[in-house]
């Protein structure tokens, strides 16, 4: 957002806009990043109007701090402002000394912002001292924001009349003469607010572990173990970034560890239930925090299902292939069909896969004839490099 603000800003400035407006929702975030906006936004020649809309929308902490700081600050009916009191990463209270380190440091802040603008300085302090918080309507009569507007047509109407801070005065106009051009994200943008996502950091946590598991698994596939690889790096990027529960992330690694396990140990399919016990409480510890919702029920069951599924089906598989007779090496010769090309009394070679080998019969019948030049013989086993066959096989034609 801190970059989507920046490039925005710059084309403002390029197109020689009036204004840059800014339709704000939102429950916060990092200090450090808004103290980046705010400076951006203090800096800024082209003026910033942030507008708390639509209905339903907000300004909490770090909004508040972003409202403070713009030249003029407008809000929708049936929104709110406020609550800025800081927190640490994952929501819970600071201790007592950095408490109060922390919230002297960010109300002088707040302050020399509301007093530059010509705000409620008292009000904003109360917010971070005290989390204090206010309806549109309560806002706009304490002077804490500037307009209360229906929309964006609105807001304008009412700035032009009063004058657009510019420069040394203000800047008048009618709505008419405006016109206004929407700043697109970049396909970069758009694509780590994807990333963002909780749910879709979520799906390619659980991706990437199925991936590696079926990589570790089944050694040689390379295509899961490239896509879970790549899926579990974006899933730890975007973890890192939102607010997670530790807690919530290591049951659900575990769980994909104790599948691994299953591959390994005969525990008759406990240690799988334990693993999809672990995949689904995980998930519902994940994220914890009043800016992330939390993973929704009808997400979690059919991800984790699925997951387990395709878990389950590798497991089946490798214990299939672990069953099946080799398809390589010499022990992939038994059971094969050769052609005798040379015998005498017990002993020859045979034609097979290819390749000529020394061969002897399992049990040699001296009432019975040997094998001639084209007959077929079974490979039986191998024992040093050397074929033992059965003589008792079908006659085909020399090739």
């Amino acid at each position: 957002m801190a970059d989507l603000l920046d490039a925005a800003l710059k084309q403002a400035g390029q197109d020689g806009a009036l204004m840059l407006l800014v339709r704000l929702d939102t429950p916060g975030g990092s200090v450090e990043v808004m103290r980046r906006m705010v400076r951006t936004i203090r800096q800024s020649s082209v003026p910033v109007v942030l507008f708390v809309a639509p209905s339903g929308a907000r300004a909490a902490s770090a909004g508040v701090f972003l409202m403070a700081a713009a030249q003029v600050n407008a809000m929708a009916p049936q929104t709110t402002i406020g609550s800025a009191s800081p927190v640490a990463v994952g929501g819970e209270d600071i201790g007592k000394t950095m408490d109060t380190k922390v919230k002297n440091d960010l109300s002088s802040l707040i302050r020399s912002l509301a007093e530059a603008t010509g705000r409620n300085a008292a009000w904003y302090q109360r917010a971070v001292l005290e989390a204090e918080k206010s309806t549109a309507a309560q806002a706009v009569r304490e002077r804490v924001v500037d307009y209360l507007a229906t929309d964006t047509a609105d807001l304008l109407e009412q700035i032009g009349k009063r004058g657009l801070p510019a420069g040394d005065g203000n800047v008048r106009f009618s709505p008419s003469q405006l016109r206004i051009v929407a700043h697109e994200p970049s396909w970069r943008h758009f694509f780590l607010a994807w990333l963002l996502d909780p749910q879709i950091a979520y799906i390619l946590l659980l991706i990437g572990v199925a991936g590696v598991f079926f990589e570790l698994s089944t050694p040689g596939v390379i295509l899961p173990g490239v896509v879970g690889g790549l899926c579990l790096l974006l899933a730890l990027y975007a973890l890192s970034v939102l607010p997670t529960n530790a807690a919530g992330l290591l049951l659900l690694l575990f769980g994909g560890g104790l599948f691994l396990l299953e591959v390994h140990v005969t525990s008759y399919g406990l240690l799988s239930l334990s693993g999809l016990a672990a995949l689904f409480i995980g998930s519902l510890l994940l994220f914890r925090n009043d800016g992330v919702s939390a993973l929704p029920l009808r997400l979690i069951a059919p991800t984790v299902l699925g997951v387990c599924a395709l878990l389950s089906a590798a497991v089946w598989l490798l214990a299939k292939a672990q069953r099946l007779k080799p398809r390589v090496g010499v022990q992939a010769l038994v059971g094969s069909i050769a052609e005798v090309r040379q015998w005498a009394g017990s002993n020859g070679k045979v034609f097979v896969h290819g390749e000529i080998w020394n061969a002897a019969l399992d049990r040699p019948d001296a009432a019975a004839p040997p094998p001639k030049t084209g007959d077929a013989v079974v490979v039986v086993a191998v024992k040093d490099m050397l074929l033992v066959v059965s003589a008792q096989g079908e006659t085909r034609n020399p090739a």
